[in-house]
């Protein structure tokens, strides 16, 4: 048996249908929910990791086949081994562009929450990257996306940036997201803003000030879920 093969049976046999039955509902698998469709094996993440570093040694073809399928917990598998991968050195470039090329695969707020940050983020900070202007035209190309998911990409690659107090890029992506109809755009922008505000409370202040006004309310209130009572209050 191949080691792919061995892989995807070792992820079977964590397996629980009583877990996968609550994955389902926590990760909105309804019909006309954001993750319809998506089936769970009921594979926590901890053993997903176990796993992803048994199996280290696979090429990045295995994982992209596993990214591939329908299974949820293969396609994270798949992405936390192409994280890995990222990290040590190995192809940087090629992971950078296969994850930008299989974006439709990427289709869960965990899935892009783990990866999107250690891959798209990552490599657009020097050294790795090309110029900084090419960097966040690439974002914000993401960012204008009909794919709700490539827009969360878009945010979320920008948490590497603000980590290093470089907020200008987010910025620009949270005023262009400012009006987005869709709940996990607006709780990831919130995030980012409160992100920023654990580095620079005037550079969000600043950001809120301006727009605090037309900022939906979730986004607004995970925005300013870290400040005192009385400012929260100012601003809702």
């Amino acid at each position: 048996m191949s080691e792919f093969l061995k892989l995807r049976k070792e992820l079977r046999s964590k397996a629980s249908p009583e877990k996968a039955k609550i994955l389902r509902g926590f990760f909105k698998t309804d019909k006309g929910e954001y993750g319809e469709g998506d089936v769970f094996l009921g594979v926590i993440v901890p053993e997903i990791r176990k796993i992803v570093k048994k199996y280290a040694a696979l090429k990045l073809t295995d994982a992209i086949r596993l990214l591939h399928s329908k299974i949820h917990e293969e396609r994270l598998t798949a992405l936390l081994m192409m994280v890995q991968k990222f990290e040590t050195g190995r192809d940087r470039e090629k992971v950078y562009r296969l994850y930008l090329k299989n974006t439709k695969y990427i289709n869960n707020w965990d899935l892009v929450d783990l990866s999107a940050h250690k891959i798209v983020g990552e490599y657009l900070r020097k050294p790795f990257g090309p110029a900084q202007g090419k960097n966040f035209s690439i974002l914000m190309k993401l960012a204008r996306s009909r794919n709700f998911w490539e827009r969360r990409i878009a945010v979320l690659a920008t948490f590497n940036f603000i980590k290093d107090h470089e907020f200008t890029e987010f910025l620009k992506i949270a005023g262009t997201l400012l009006n987005d109809k869709h709940d996990l755009i607006q709780k990831a922008v919130g995030w980012m803003l409160r992100e920023v505000g654990k580095r620079d409370l005037k550079a969000e202040e600043r950001f809120l000030k301006q727009h605090y006004k037309e900022m939906p309310r979730t986004m607004l209130r995970y925005a300013i879920e870290r400040l005192p009572g009385k400012k929260r209050k100012w601003y809702l």
